[in-house]
């Protein structure tokens, strides 16, 4: 974990340079979380499911993290909804495998206030939800609307609970890279949400392609950018897929060409990769070469990247639909895309059916290096999701709220694999995305070892308080998934891996997602030297960045020429984009 715990580190520091800022200095709790003043826990009771009841709703302060209320607990949420993904018959947003465990197991009754689609319609209501000051009990939401209802005086504070009622484990999660993610969930010194600690490699995109399309075709795998684009053209020469193939998807109407400073990882079916290859980190803030911090997408090599994508897209190498098509998956699924740029975990969770539709479909992921062979990438904020609670709450619901959460950093393996097979974990209530920052490269490395047979699954039985909390489950459960394999090749394809095993889309994940970032190194990773809102930020980004994002989309589908991106500079800049400079540049001196 050393090589992230720098960047945590140093990152930790800029944190702290722009805290006057987001208003979120002041003392974090301590590192292990301890809080001395805590009784001793209770004497309680297993249940039939292995889980805590609490004798009398007196003893609930005792501290116990997966306790049982005495009385059932109801918490209003606002819920995402995710239209390609199914439930099974007779479930719902309310009803459904996860609700029925927490209800089951723990007497908490979740209600569904409300839900939105993800994407934009989701972060609308999140949004309108705060301007009216009518916050469900709790909900997801990003850094920019938790800053926004916590500056409006809306949050519950879990100063004083969170010590007491997160799980060991989470505390451990929390506690990786030095602790910054605690400074996160601070506003003016309390702690105001419960915060999702990302692993590192959720922030390097990478290029996936149909190795057995490559194969096909004759050619090598991709190394450079020209590479990928001697690739794409040989798709279009080719096709594949016939008349319908794509050689390289692009973002659809929910997703962005990039993401930003103030969002989580990388977008699915983005450009990063083609960015970072020419040294260009647009969304960011970066030093540029007078040492100074300056906007990343106002920079001449982010101008060159455009041109790149334009070219591709004007020789028909990049779906026409980007950036207006419903679902830029349904594609990839149905098998018709050569190449898209995500992170790691798109390989497997993301696309499933792609396999199940076609079973020869051999989607591999390889790093993307710039012209001199170097691999450059941007690096997300260690924090990747929120979850926010109004202020209003009972102290009994604000507990409900870190029990749902300890409960799914605990159990996820339980509720993923025997419980909750055909249920997406996107439908978990209140689900914040945690694991150590380098969960996926040490989960890689200790898979690849059983594997081959240099180790087996009891060496990586850690108990249920380690910080890597899947580890021993995917260790045990490789065996299954993975058939065929000869040990010591290093070499796994689609053909290996059982596509109906429960485990399939995180093992895949990770033993081809993860692959490259596990074997290699960036020779240089970026951070954004701010991931919070300035003060004329509030006032005018929202606008900067919609102008950004329509930049963006015209220059490289060519509804605009190059000259957009002069022009929406300069107008950036006279819009507050200059100020906004300045604030960021004074904080990181």
């Amino acid at each position: 974990m050393k090589k992230y715990v720098k960047k945590a580190t140093a990152l930790l520091a800029a944190v702290t340079m722009v805290s006057s800022l987001t208003a979120c200095g002041g003392d974090a709790p301590s590192a292990n979380g301890g809080d001395t003043s805590v009784d001793a826990p209770a004497a309680e009771t297993p249940n039939t499911e292995g889980e805590t009841t609490v004798a009398d709703a007196a003893q609930t302060a005792a501290g116990d993290p997966f306790m049982k209320f005495a009385e059932p607990v109801e918490i209003h949420i606002g819920q995402q909804a995710y239209p390609t993904l199914k439930f099974p018959d007779g479930d719902t947003n309310e009803d459904n495998v996860y609700t029925r465990y927490l209800k089951d197991n723990f007497n908490i009754e979740v209600v569904v206030d409300w839900s939105a689609a993800t994407g934009n319609d989701y972060t609308q209501k999140v949004n309108l939800c705060i301007a009216s000051n009518t916050l469900p009990d709790g909900m997801q939401c990003g850094r920019k609307e938790m800053l926004a209802a916590a500056k409006s005086d809306l949050l519950y504070d879990f100063t004083e609970l969170f010590p007491q009622y997160a799980s060991p484990q989470v505390r451990a999660i929390m506690d990786s890279g030095d602790g910054s993610a605690y400074e996160y969930s601070m506003y003016n010194g309390k702690q105001v949400c419960t915060v999702g600690v990302d692993v590192a490699a959720s922030g390097e995109s990478m290029v996936n392609i149909r190795q057995d399309w490559l194969d096909e075709l004759g050619l090598d795998a991709p190394e450079t950018l020209d590479d990928i684009e001697a690739i794409a053209k040989a798709f279009k020469e080719k096709k594949p897929a016939g008349d319908a193939t794509i050689p390289i998807a692009g973002p659809d109407k929910n997703n962005t060409c990039y993401t930003n400073f103030l969002q989580a990882g990388v977008s699915s079916c983005g450009f990063e990769p083609v960015f970072a290859a020419y040294d260009a980190y647009p969304g960011y803030w970066v030093e540029g070469d007078d040492g100074n911090i300056v906007y990343g997408t106002n920079t001449e090599n982010s101008r060159k990247a455009f041109e790149r994508l334009a070219s591709w897209y004007a020789e028909g190498l990049i779906d026409p639909e980007m950036g207006v098509r419903d679902q830029a998956d349904e594609q990839i699924n149905a098998g018709n895309v050569g190449m898209y740029f995500c992170a790691w975990w798109k390989i497997g969770y993301g696309i499933t059916d792609a396999y199940r539709n076609d079973p020869t479909a051999n989607w591999q992921s390889y790093v993307v290096k710039s012209e001199d062979g170097k691999w450059n990438t941007r690096e997300q904020c260690p924090v990747a999701s929120y979850c926010i609670f109004n202020k209003n709450i009972s102290e009994d619901v604000a507990k409900a709220g870190l029990i749902i959460n300890n409960v799914w950093v605990r159990d996820e393996n339980k509720l993923t694999t025997e419980y909750g097979a055909n249920t997406s974990i996107y439908w978990y209530p209140l689900r914040n995305s945690m694991g150590a920052l380098d969960e996926c490269e040490v989960t890689y490395d200790a898979l690849m070892q059983v594997l081959n047979g240099e180790k087996t699954a009891e060496d990586f039985n850690r108990g249920t308080d380690d910080a890597y909390k899947l580890l021993y489950n995917d260790c045990v459960t490789v065996t299954d998934c993975v058939q065929g394999y000869e040990a010591g090749s290093n070499n796994l394809g689609i053909e290996n891996f059982d596509v109906d095993n429960t485990n399939f889309p995180r093992l895949y994940s990770i033993l081809a997602g993860v692959k490259p970032s596990a074997l290699n190194r960036p020779d240089k990773s970026v951070y954004s030297a701010c991931y919070s809102q300035t003060d004329t930020m509030e006032a005018k980004w929202a606008n900067l960045e919609t102008a950004e994002k329509e930049m963006a989309l015209r220059i490289i589908t060519g509804k605009d020429d190059i000259s957009a991106f002069d022009a929406f500079v300069e107008k950036w800049n006279n819009e507050g984009g200059s100020e906004i400079t300045a604030e960021v540049q004074a904080q990181a001196k």
